[in-house]
């Protein structure tokens, strides 16, 4: 009966992980809370379209194309980045200035990240938060990372499963019974992962409702080029060297 161990430790995953994900689900249904009088956007500027769509990181990498495009940085198809112009536009170009520091030059991988997380990009967020076009980073965190535990919970069980199974040989009990057993929070977890791709997906996402019936708008019309970048992120760039460029910084900050 050694199996039963295995199989207490999967319920167990299953169990508080399922019920994670639901906290987080609840928490992120919650109402969004009305903007503030003269907080709501009746347009969207291209930084805040970036935003929406894809985030921090989106408004990164057009800013980066806006300054490339004004001859005010170099972008090299091998992933480095070089200052023309010291002289940022505005807070956001002055924060990816700041980025890549005072040698001039630094690769996109490493720009990336710092100028994400730079002020100019929080306070982008938290006037769409305040405007009710932007999902809170918590409800959106919290949901991403119960998906995550659910997806894990999966991978243990199976593990326990193929553990107990094993072990079959040395129990009383045969091998369908104890396969019997493990299915039940095996489809518990694959159920509630099914659930949550369905009716909680939408949670993860940049934009509120609001926010995407915004963007929508921008979809219908006729975008120009920093707009496409904007609400398509790199699929919308045209420049093979340009996308290899930014491609390159994606690819390195996967890799860690």
């Amino acid at each position: 009966m050694f199996w039963v161990i295995f199989l207490l430790v999967a319920w167990a995953a299953a169990g508080i992980s399922c019920g994670r994900l639901c906290l987080a689900a609840v928490a992120a249904a919650r109402p969004v809370p009305e903007p503030a009088e003269g907080a709501g956007l009746a347009s969207l500027t291209l930084y805040e379209a970036a935003f929406l769509s894809g985030g921090p990181y989106r408004v990164t990498d057009l800013t980066l194309i806006a300054m490339h495009r004004g001859r005010r940085l170099l972008l090299a198809h091998t992933g480095w980045v070089t200052v023309v112009d010291p002289e940022g536009h505005d807070d956001l170009e002055r924060g990816v200035l700041r980025a890549i520091g005072p040698a001039g030059q630094a690769r996109t991988a490493a720009i990336r990240p710092a100028a994400a997380a730079a002020d100019a990009v929080r306070a982008l967020a938290d006037r769409l938060v305040l405007a009710g076009l932007a999902v809170p980073e918590a409800a959106r965190t919290g949901v991403a990372a119960g998906v995550r535990a659910v997806r894990g919970a999966t991978l243990l069980v199976l593990a326990m499963a193929a553990a107990a199974l094993l072990m079959a040989d040395q129990s009383q009990t045969g091998r369908g019974p104890i396969a019997a057993w493990f299915s039940l929070p095996l489809v518990l977890t694959l159920g509630c992962q099914a659930i949550a791709r369905v009716e909680i997906h939408p949670y993860t996402r940049w934009a509120t409702p609001e926010g995407q019936r915004l963007l929508a708008a921008i979809g219908d019309s006729e975008p120009d080029y920093l707009t496409s970048v904007a609400v398509r992120g790199l699929r919308a760039v045209d420049d093979p060297a340009l996308r290899a460029a930014l491609g390159r910084g994606r690819a390195a900050q996967r890799s860690h």
